[in-house]
């Protein structure tokens, strides 16, 4: 089987909800495990850390894996979606699994006489956890999927869960409360493991606090015993200001990664206390250079200089109303924003988030799932957003591209599916 086969196996005929969006959705673990058992519980070699939440999961993913690469230890990191190629989501310290590995894997599932029927994401999860013990890794930093209870990645026993933020994001699955959507992400929460929550308002806060105490398990509330007391923002990232490290650079530009940054310290800091060695030279490097070390992007990712070119993956209402906030505070002389979400979001609140003197491209990525340009334009109009709309996210930003001057700034975003055909015009 070749690379694009198995690409194409795992893409086209197992179900997916990155492609397929609630037909493709499978929660539960009977196959998550019937796939484990069969591969020899490859996740039980290594010691693990789980990190759940709406956003800010894969930044947190990153920093975490990146300080202890830079410590000297062997790390996996799996994280989706991806946004160029699948190799992504699957990496140990930063290099990507190779597409010979993917090719064996499918071809060993294909061969087997296993009575399931797994989804795209239950053997992508089985395949990471193969690769990581194959690896020989000492550590495997594992990002959820969709929730936390039911994904197929919470069959690992971490020595560490991690849970970011909570706010309405795929509401069908997890529930239309933030108390709902907080019982499935605590589901990540082990008997006597300790957990971080990154943030929480109260009525969340207490989901927390009442599943950790029933598992007896220690938990730290990184919002109010923060490690990151004062930040500045930068182009390139951040500059922070920390009780234990002093001033500490962050790869990781967005006034939005200042959160993430501190739950991550703070997951860092418990790590240590549980018996992982990490010195301080390992989490300035780590931090500093988390985007070259892990080939993360699509976070406040700067393309170009002139015109200013920005794109952000925030696709939902919490996301998108910090990444707003920045994107007033920035002076230019005009705006172009190209923008695309999925259908199932709740797009009528995030549109509602956008700036009203901007010149919109309104366009769809090649999803099942992506609604189409010119119903978002329609819907756009109703809050005073106009523009242009295009079927194809490449030719909406070539226009923006071709009509911006030097001083003027383009936004990408609305989904990570927009940027990743971005990406894939860039490097190609």
């Amino acid at each position: 089987m070749t690379y694009n086969e198995a690409i194409e196996y795992l893409f086209a005929k197992r179900p997916s909800f990155e492609r397929q969006g609630a037909n493709g959705y499978k929660p539960g673990l009977g196959t998550s495990l019937i796939l484990d058992k069969y591969y020899g519980s490859p996740h039980n070699k290594y010691k693990t850390i789980h990190v759940a939440g709406t956003n800010g999961k894969g930044s947190v993913s990153n920093l975490i894996a990146a300080t202890l690469q830079c410590q000297g230890y062997k790390v996996g990191l799996y994280t989706s979606p991806h946004f160029v190629d699948f190799r992504e989501r699957i990496r140990v310290n930063g290099e990507m699994i190779p597409e010979e590995r993917v090719c064996r894997f499918v071809d060993s599932f294909e061969d087997s006489d296993l009575e399931c029927d797994p989804s795209f994401f239950e053997l992508t999860s089985t395949l990471a956890f193969l690769y990581f013990a194959e690896c020989n890794v000492d550590y495997a930093v594992i990002e959820v999927g969709l929730g936390g209870r039911l994904d197929s990645t919470n069959i690992i026993s971490p020595i560490l869960s991690v849970i970011t933020n909570i706010s309405l994001d795929h509401t069908e699955f997890l529930g239309n409360t933030v108390e709902k959507i907080a019982f499935e992400k605590a589901g990540i929460i082990k008997k006597n493991v300790p957990v971080v929550i990154g943030e929480a308002d109260h009525s969340v806060e207490d989901v927390f606090v009442s599943t950790a105490n029933g598992m007896s398990s220690p938990i730290y509330l990184s919002y109010i015993d923060n490690e990151v007391v004062d930040a500045n923002s930068y182009n390139t990232g951040l500059e922070l200001i920390t009780k234990n490290y002093g001033k500490l650079s962050c790869g990781l530009a967005g006034l939005y990664q200042v959160q993430n940054a501190n739950t991550a310290l703070v997951s860092i800091n418990i790590l240590k206390s549980i018996g992982v060695n990490i010195d301080n030279e390992s989490i300035y490097e780590g931090f500093g250079n988390v985007t070259n070390l892990m080939g993360f992007v699509g976070r406040w990712t700067k393309l170009i200089d002139s015109p200013k070119v920005i794109c952000d993956s925030a696709h939902n209402v919490g996301g998108l109303e910090t990444v707003m906030k920045q994107l007033r505070s920035l002076k230019c002389n005009k705006l172009l924003v190209v923008i695309g979400f999925m259908g199932d979001k709740d797009i009528d609140e995030m549109l509602k988030l956008f700036p009203q003197d901007a010149e919109y491209y309104f366009t769809q990525a090649q999803s099942e799932r992506a609604l189409k340009a010119d119903a978002l334009a329609v819907m756009a109009k109703q809050y005073n957003l106009n523009g242009r709309n295009f079927d194809n996210v490449i030719t909406a930003y070539t226009t923006a591209l071709s009509d911006a001057g030097p001083d003027d700034i383009i936004y990408i975003g609305g989904s990570m599916y927009v940027l990743a055909e971005v990406f894939s015009l860039i490097h190609h």
